[in-house]
């Protein structure tokens, strides 16, 4: 394995096309990695998935250049992501071997090829335990040579159909659930390696691929081992790599890697490459495949370095485009929630303070003049305490109408039980006063509901904008919260009096002469119009009783329509609202600025991260732009 510390001679099979085609796009990944992207967006990658023992690792290996651990059973226990950087150094060989364990992040510095298989197998030893079970936990092993393309290659676990060993019961699940936490993503490319000497049919990772990737855009078939295949089914494996079993828009290839003998024998890489070019030549039944350009680990770089290229160009960055549109938005509206930090200068803090306090207050002062943020359903109070009093208007009018069909019964019920010596025609004024009084208090109770409801709806819109403005300021959060409470309370107190004193004033019957005079002549020629009461049914009292009552009871259902949510409006809304604004400038004067703007540690750390995110999407998107119109 020495032999890939050594970098004249040795270029591995993707590299050999790397200037050519990929280097421009691998350039632009390469430079949104370096900025620290990787964070918020997922990076075009490619994933070798495959059953258990079928040949992944020895083609990942190929491919890469980088000797893995091999062996039986599950060798690959956690992801592995490869990251090959290429410098122009020669005989300049590095790599770093990372994890992380308990938050801990844990590095060891590789200066020869040979020392990855232990590093890896310790690595894996310490995230998965001892047995022979998985963990989800990354492992990241950096290469830096000249003989690597600036590329990242993710090794996935073999899945396992039973359980053997140690294993746990579940094994499979477990394995599958990581796989496809992988493959799913769009910037991902599956290299799928399937055994040349098994029925196709049966793979359970061409199965997962499919299931993510239906069209196969992403997928890529690797057929390995074709020296184990039975005499006579030569043909089938032909027929499977030129895409005539089960379909693949991106098809399949073939490849013979080198074997365990091969290691044993010390076959090095290049030396392992022209076996398997000789191979493939000598092999009748799969020498059109080369000559076709199927076959061998060069021609499925050259392959996979057209594919790659395709899809950063197209497909992963339409993709990222839109994903860091996202992220922008998303990251700016956080940051603005936040606001700005805290400065340090004692006046400055002050200022600082004296600005909070007067968007907290131009805040609420839109609110008192319906004047809404339609960005926020939260805050547009004002329409629904519109729909509120639109309510109550129709439980008015509703009232009414209920009224002038209930009141001929009313009347003749009270005139049959209370008449005393009084001749017929003459109805009393007492009996008036009786019914108007009755209809007149069922409707205190929906008004103080009214009031309920317009409280609820204010104290969730003012406690939403608190927490908007001064959420990063505890001190300063809750000299704002507590008289939130007092005021409200304060307000719907009075303004639940004032109810309760409109509705026993409305106890007294009053209304202008000129006003009840032009309500009665129109209830009076409704009726004669045949819309009202029917006359021929009522004796003459009782019709020009209900008269009275139906146009009375008019007049104060139209009077309380509008004063009711007068009374509400001014209390609930602008006398409170005031009280609030001032209790706020108040603090300015009476309190430490330094104390008020005591930042919380969780909320100075977001507002570091937010930036710094910001900073690096803003960044990313100018090498998007960049890229996208120079291509």
């Amino acid at each position: 394995m020495s032999q890939c510390g050594s970098s004249k001679g040795k270029s591995s099979g993707l590299n050999q096309h790397y200037e050519e085609k990929v280097r421009p796009c691998i350039d632009l990944v390469d430079s949104l990695r370096s900025l620290g992207v990787e964070k918020d967006l997922n990076l075009p990658a490619i994933a070798v998935i495959g059953d258990q023992s079928s040949g992944k690792s020895s083609v990942l290996e190929a491919l890469s250049g980088v000797a893995l651990p091999r062996g039986t059973g599950i060798v690959t226990r956690c992801p592995l992501e490869l990251k090959l950087k290429k410098i122009t150094k020669d005989n300049n060989w590095c790599g770093v071997l990372s994890y992380k364990k308990l938050k801990e992040e844990k590095k060891k510095i590789l200066k020869d090829p040979a020392e990855i298989e232990n590093a890896v197998l310790h690595a894996q030893t310490v995230l998965a335990g001892k047995g022979e079970g998985i963990s989800h936990d990354m492992i990241t092993l950096e290469i830096q040579s000249s003989d690597v393309p600036d590329l990242t290659l993710i090794d996935l676990p073999g899945i396992a159909r039973v359980a053997t060993g140690n294993q746990p019961l579940d094994i499979e699940e477990q394995i599958k659930g990581l796989i496809e936490k992988f493959i799913k993503r769009q910037e991902t490319i599956s290299l799928v390696v399937v055994p040349a000497n098994i029925d196709i049919a049966t793979t359970e990772a061409l199965r997962m691929a499919s299931k993510v990737d239906p069209t196969g855009q992403r997928t890529l078939g690797i057929l390995t081992k074709p020296d184990l295949v039975d005499k006579g089914m030569e043909e089938t494996v032909v027929r499977t790599v030129n895409n005539q079993v089960i379909q693949l828009k991106k098809g399949y290839m073939i490849v013979k890697c080198r074997g365990q003998q091969d290691i044993n024998d010390k076959l090095n890489l290049v030396q392992a490459l022209e076996k398997e070019k000789q191979f493939f030549k000598g092999n009748s039944h799969f020498r059109a495949l080369l000559e076709d350009g199927k076959a061998t680990i060069p021609l499925l770089a050259e392959r996979l370095t057209k594919e790659l290229v395709e899809h950063i160009a197209v497909h992963c960055l339409m993709h990222s485009n839109k994903q860091l549109e996202m992220k922008l938005e998303k990251t700016s509206e956080d940051l603005k929630m936040l606001g700005d930090g805290v400065p340090l200068d004692e006046n400055e803090k002050t200022n600082f303070l004296i600005m909070k306090i007067r968007q907290f207050n131009d805040a609420l002062e839109g609110v008192k003049r319906a004047e809404e943020d339609l960005r926020n359903s939260d805050t547009r109070v004002f329409s629904k305490i519109r729909w509120e009093f639109g309510r109550w208007k129709l439980a008015l009018d509703s009232k009414a109408i209920k009224t002038e069909e209930i009141l001929r019964d009313e009347v003749q019920e009270y005139v049959r039980t209370r008449r005393g010596k009084e001749l017929p025609g003459f109805v009393s004024y007492r009996t008036f006063e009786t019914i108007v009084k009755k209809h007149t208090e069922e409707l205190e109770e929906p008004a103080l509901k009214l009031l309920k409801d317009v409280k609820e709806l204010v104290h969730t819109c003012v406690d939403h904008i608190v927490n908007s403005h001064f959420s990063a300021f505890s001190h300063l959060l809750r000299a704002a919260k507590d008289p939130i409470e007092d005021f409200l309370e304060e307000q719907f107190q009075i303004a639940e009096e004032k109810i309760h004193s409109q509705f026993k004033m409305e106890k007294m019957v009053y209304s202008q002469d000129e006003l009840y005079s032009s309500q009665l002549d129109t209830v009076k020629q409704k009726s004669s119009t045949g819309f009202g009461l029917k006359a021929s049914f009522v004796s003459a009292d009782v019709r020009e009783m209900s008269y009275h009552l139906t146009s009375y009871l008019k007049i104060t259902c139209d009077r309380l329509a509008n004063q009711i949510p007068l009374i509400v409006q001014y209390h609930m809304l602008d006398q409170y609202i005031s009280q609030l604004q001032n209790a706020m400038l108040a603090t300015i004067g009476g309190n430490n600025p330094g104390m008020l703007l005591r930042e919380d540690s969780v909320v100075a750390r977001k507002r570091k991260e937010l930036k710094d995110r910001l900073d690096r999407l803003k960044s990313a998107g100018k090498i998007l732009s960049k890229f996208v119109h120079s291509a």
